[in-house]
């Protein structure tokens, strides 16, 4: 991960960390947070705690979402502070959900916007002058844009990947595929490596290709305190005690002192703290298999 990071994600890059509700990477945040990496635009759906942590380590000088907050749990408070302050020590672009997803879908198809029903009775086109509007050359409807988004990385977490980069992923989806192929530089981040015949094996399930993969990188329960389906489930109680950690800045700093800048590495993190992984291990669930036989 340190590698990878390092090589990757640069001083003012656009950065995504995907994932949503599962397979979010804070392994991959908190290796940017102790590379100190600054002047970072961080891009995502609902940028949940993950975000927050990068905002207060002060990795970000501008935020590109559609929802923010603590799922639920309550607000994103390092977040709010960055908002609130005056003068304003981050910069803001709010869309829609759907909005997003259609920034990273125009991004992956290169084109320079996506056209979309959406924002009609809302005031977010007033607040963003980046949502615009066009008319159908075929039935003369006025339809919303917004721009294309290609960022400079973006950081995938899935649960099995070869050494190429062949991505799989099965539970919950979000736009990952998109904002990979959207993206410049591609960082696969994975549960376990396997072999490639695995991941032929089941063609279906591999949402990023490796041709499109800069760089691959095996960390176990990279994604906690998110989840990664199959492997461990989701600390509530992490997002729950959140709320108060982030409330208190003073509070918020010990914790990125001693559970960031603290560890080595994500091995590290897991060692300080066995009972993690014995509260959260999955049990097996498995799903029937099919054949692909002609």
């Amino acid at each position: 991960m340190r590698q990878a990071i390092a090589d990757h994600v640069h001083d003012g890059d656009v950065v995504v960390v995907e994932g949503f509700t599962h397979l979010i990477c804070f392994a991959a945040a908190h290796e940017i947070i102790r590379q100190r990496r600054r002047d970072l635009t961080l891009c995502r759906l609902t940028p949940d705690v993950v975000y927050d942590q990068m905002i207060a380590a002060g990795c970000a000088s501008k935020l590109v979402f559609s929802w923010a907050g603590n799922p639920g749990a309550g607000s994103l408070h390092a977040f709010r502070r960055a908002v609130e302050s005056r003068p304003r020590t981050i910069v803001i672009e709010e869309y829609s959900h759907f909005g997003m997803v259609a920034r990273f879908s125009a991004g992956a198809a290169r084109l320079p916007f996506w056209p979309l029903r959406n924002y009609q009775g809302t005031d977010l086109p007033a607040a963003n002058p980046r949502i615009r509007s066009v008319t159908c050359p075929y039935t003369g409807e006025a339809l919303a844009t917004v721009p294309a988004l290609n960022p400079d990385v973006t950081i995938v977490h899935a649960q099995r990947a070869d050494a190429d980069g062949n991505a799989q992923v099965w539970g919950l989806l979000g736009v990952q595929k998109e904002a990979a192929f959207a993206s410049k530089r591609v960082i696969v981040v994975v549960e376990e490596l396997v072999d490639p015949s695995v991941i032929r094996a089941d063609p279906n399930r591999t949402i990023i290709p490796g041709m499109i993969v800069d760089a691959v990188v095996m960390e176990p329960w990279g994604a906690h305190p998110s989840y990664a389906q199959g492997y461990y489930d989701r600390d509530n109680a992490f997002y729950v005690a959140w709320e108060d950690i982030s409330r208190d800045r003073a509070r918020l700093q010990r914790y990125l002192d001693e559970w960031v800048y603290g560890v080595s590495d994500r091995a590290e993190y897991l060692q300080r703290q066995p009972e993690v992984q014995r509260r959260l291990v999955a049990t097996a669930a498995w799903s029937g298999e099919v054949s692909y036989g002609f």
